[in-house]
């Protein structure tokens, strides 16, 4: 059994500023918008197919290890991620569409290894972090 969600944000601002902070400063804006969620990198070198992050996620309380591998890496279009958090295995992929000079629309979807029970939960989560990365984009200076 699996849950796949998808939301979406509006952010006003231009595809390449969304994406750069998105994906090419994932390690270390991701903690800033989802907080639960450690990152770190063994390496200094930039994102790119093939890139295992490390990870700890301490949602549930308890912290567990995993990484983020980065399967997909397309410049101001797509990032897709295989997230390992402890046994379960996450499909994710942020899609950034372009919907004029000034404004970006993020879609990120992910399927989750889980029962329908903890769809709304993962859902919500999921709606606070696409919140918080148009709050945190939208307040910055362009």
């Amino acid at each position: 059994m699996a849950v796949s969600i998808a939301v979406s944000e509006v952010i006003e601002r231009p595809v390449g500023e969304v994406f750069t902070f998105y994906a090419d400063d994932h390690v270390q804006n991701h903690p800033r918008w989802d907080p639960d969620i450690e990152l770190w990198l063994d390496s200094q070198e930039p994102l790119d197919v093939g890139t295992v992050i490390q990870r700890r996620n301490s949602r549930s309380g308890t912290p567990v290890e995993g990484t983020v591998e980065v399967v997909e890496f397309e410049r101001d279009r797509a990032f897709g991620a295989l997230i390992t958090d402890g046994p379960m295995q996450i499909p994710g992929r942020a899609v950034f569409e372009s919907l004029g000079p000034g404004t970006t629309k993020l879609t990120v979807v992910a399927r989750f290894p889980v029962d329908d029970s903890l769809e709304d939960r993962l859902s919500t989560a999921m709606k606070r972090s696409l919140t918080n990365i148009k709050r945190m984009m939208e307040e910055t200076e362009g």
